[in-house]
């Protein structure tokens, strides 16, 4: 291969709204130490009334071109399970409003994998010749699909979008994505799911039951599958590159849990210190998790050029996957 898709520009969005686990307290059977300890996290960013993920998506999506220097792209791939509409996707609207229009877009849906999804495939298309850069965004408002009684996915979720500009170069450049795997477990779909809305509920010709509108989870399975398969993927791709474990001076993971962090740190034997992190302060995000923490790591010094570096997430499918890459030169916007 004499040609790879090189991260060229990070931008990131977070809507104004923040809601404390004060906030929370006050409004459901918790506490903020309750939310704190469980989760790691101690506020989260929601949309206004109205406000869409297309609407993070652009303003993320536009602060990664201007990062790059750029107001042009081939393509845009929006990593997404909270699209404005159900049909038609929402990337093309949000290439329109980007200027981009006549560029291809599509959506992917991997729910917190996604964004690692969308950067293989978005890869792949720079490598092959089909585009030169693309604009690879990942966001999600899971706030509009939980239940508002619902005290642990409340907590647990936030609002947010996060975008990379991909552009062609050479294999050996800083930026370079390599290593890339990726993963699935359709078996354990029902773990991490929205029952109705789908072509199989609307298909029995019935009334959705009450609350299947809404996101739901089985925590503690969760939680342990999250934990081994972002653990072997992080593992993969740094055997893909002949990476040590050791050798990676920083590890990216999709924001799920703190505790679910730490897990993955003891799991592969790296210092907790290695994983950069901002769940405290935006939540899981979902598909905005990984591009999110990576502009947190730059704003923060966390993330220096030359670095080796593994991006990972786990989420709903079930869906893993990790890919690596020295940390290039950029700043983020």
């Amino acid at each position: 291969m004499n040609r790879a898709a090189v991260v060229a520009g990070l931008g990131a969005w977070v809507p104004e709204t923040v809601v404390t686990n004060d906030d929370l307290a006050a409004r459901l059977d918790t506490s903020a130490e309750w939310i704190s300890t469980r989760t790691g996290i101690e506020q989260r960013h929601i949309v206004a009334p109205g406000e869409s993920t297309g609407d993070l998506a652009v303003e993320a999506g536009g602060r990664a071109l201007k990062s790059a220097g750029t107001e042009r792209a081939d393509m845009v791939v929006l990593a997404t399970s909270t699209p404005d509409r159900s049909c038609p996707a929402t990337a093309p609207e949000v290439a329109a409003r980007l200027g981009l229009g006549g560029a291809a877009a599509f959506d992917i849906a991997a729910v917190c994998t996604g964004f690692v999804y969308a950067l293989g495939v978005s890869a792949a298309l720079v490598e092959s010749g089909t585009a030169g850069t693309v604009l690879v965004i990942g966001a999600d408002t899971f706030s509009t699909i939980l239940n508002p009684a619902d005290r642990t996915t409340r907590a647990i979720f936030g609002d947010g979008a996060g975008a990379v500009l991909l552009r062609a170069g050479a294999p050996a450049e800083p930026g370079a994505l390599k290593g890339l795997h990726l993963g699935s477990d359709g078996t354990r779909s029902r773990l991490l799911e929205v029952a109705a809305g789908g072509s199989r509920q609307r298909s029995t010709g019935r009334p959705a039951e009450p609350d299947a509108e809404f996101f739901t989870m089985e925590g503690r399975a969760v939680f342990a599958e999250a934990v081994r398969h972002m653990a072997a993927s992080v593992e993969t791709t740094a055997r893909l590159l002949d990476w040590r474990l050791d050798d990676l001076d920083r590890v990216v993971l999709h924001q799920a849990n703190s505790r679910i962090l730490v897990a993955v740190a003891e799991r592969i034997g790296l210092p907790a210190d290695r994983f950069v992190r901002n769940i405290e302060r935006v939540g899981n995000t979902v598909a905005a998790s990984i591009p999110l923490a990576l502009a947190d790591g730059v704003r923060r010094g966390e993330l220096l050029a030359g670095q080796r570096v593994v991006l990972g997430g786990f989420g709903g499918g079930l869906t893993w996957g990790s890919v690596g890459l020295v940390w290039p030169d950029v700043v983020a916007a």
